[in-house]
Formats: C-alpha cells, sequence, structure tokens
C-alpha cells in the first residue's frame, strides 16, 4: 500500500510540474541556445504591474500555452526592475540604481531599456541565435497570444511585413488554444 501511494505521489508530482513553463534566465537561455537552438520567449515583468500578474494567473497557466512555449521556446522571465545580470551580443546589463527595500515601482534596468519596451508586460521573442525578434506589450489571453506564438516559432513573420499581410493572416489563421486554465 505504501508502494501504491509513493508511485501515485511521483505521477501527480511530475504531471503537476509538466503542467508549468520551464522558465530559465537570459543567460541560461542564450548558452542553451549554443546547444540545442531555439527562439527565445521573455516574458518582462515587474512586481507592481496587476496585467503582468493576470498573464501569469490566466495564460502562462493554460495547458495549451504551456505546452506549445515548452515545446517551442526557451521562456525567459524577467524583472524589468531587478538586478539580474544579462550579457548579450557582447554587453553585460545591470540595474545599477536599483534601491533594495523600495516599495511600488524601482529603477529600470538597461537590458528593459535596450529592447525599448512601451509597457509592462511585454512578451519579447529572439531569434533562435539571441537576435532581437519584436517585443508585444500589454496583457494577452491565451487565444490572443496564440497566434504570435505560432507566427514566430514557424517562421511565418517573416513574411508579414505589411498592414495588409498582418490583416490576411490573422483572417486565415485557425485557433486552437482554448482561453482559461483548461484546454478540454
Amino acid at each position: 500500500m505504501r508502494y501504491i501511494t509513493l508511485v501515485l505521489i511521483l505521477l501527480s508530482t511530475t504531471l503537476m510540474s509538466a503542467q508549468k513553463i520551464n522558465w530559465v534566465t537570459m543567460d541560461e537561455a542564450l548558452a542553451a541556445q549554443k546547444e540545442t537552438p531555439k527562439k527565445i520567449m521573455m516574458d518582462v515583468y515587474t512586481t507592481w504591474c496587476g496585467p503582468c500578474k493576470m498573464l501569469d494567473k490566466n495564460t502562462f497557466s493554460n495547458p495549451d500555452v504551456i505546452n506549445y512555449v515548452n515545446k517551442n521556446y526557451y521562456a525567459v522571465k524577467f524583472n524589468a526592475e531587478g538586478t539580474e545580470s544579462i550579457t548579450h551580443e557582447g554587453f553585460t546589463y545591470t540595474n545599477p540604481n536599483y534601491q533594495e527595500g523600495r516599495k511600488g515601482r524601482n529603477t529600470t534596468h538597461f537590458f528593459a531599456d535596450a529592447l525599448k519596451l512601451q509597457g509592462y508586460p511585454s512578451i519579447v521573442f529572439f531569434e533562435d541565435d539571441g537576435k532581437l525578434i519584436q517585443a508585444l506589450p500589454g496583457y494577452k489571453t491565451p487565444r490572443q497570444l496564440e497566434i504570435f506564438l505560432k507566427m514566430i516559432a514557424t517562421d511565418d513573420y517573416h513574411d508579414v511585413k505589411t498592414a495588409k499581410k498582418w490583416e490576411a493572416y490573422q483572417k486565415n489563421f485557425k485557433h486552437k488554444f482554448k482561453d482559461g486554465k483548461s484546454s478540454k
């Protein structure tokens, strides 16, 4: 009986961990790209940002999003006001003006500045060699995010260069993700 209980606990733990995005740091993702090239999807957030928390709760906990991101991207979670050091394209970005213990907004990390973000949350995509593709500002539901995840993972974005082509791409896109935490 103990053996069965142990197996059930291990199985449920494995299933639960499979239902999370495998977040890594930017430096870890860039290093992993050298071994196994894959694009990067970066969630840029701040601790005070309400829509950032909604993105975690509603979108990044969705099984369709989790499965697609884990399969096709290195997923990076980056605090735009944090202290993490990031080395990208030969330059090390830091946040030297960060104020420990400060409540609410803090100083912006130099990497967030370099990305020229328009607000938080922002989802930033990078090529499989680490080059910036595009930042996508604002909260997105799973279905809203799906088109961008798939367009970038499949390299379709190379052909979508005008508003007219973007409209056609959206019109022809077949959504498969469900909003909410269940893909049933």
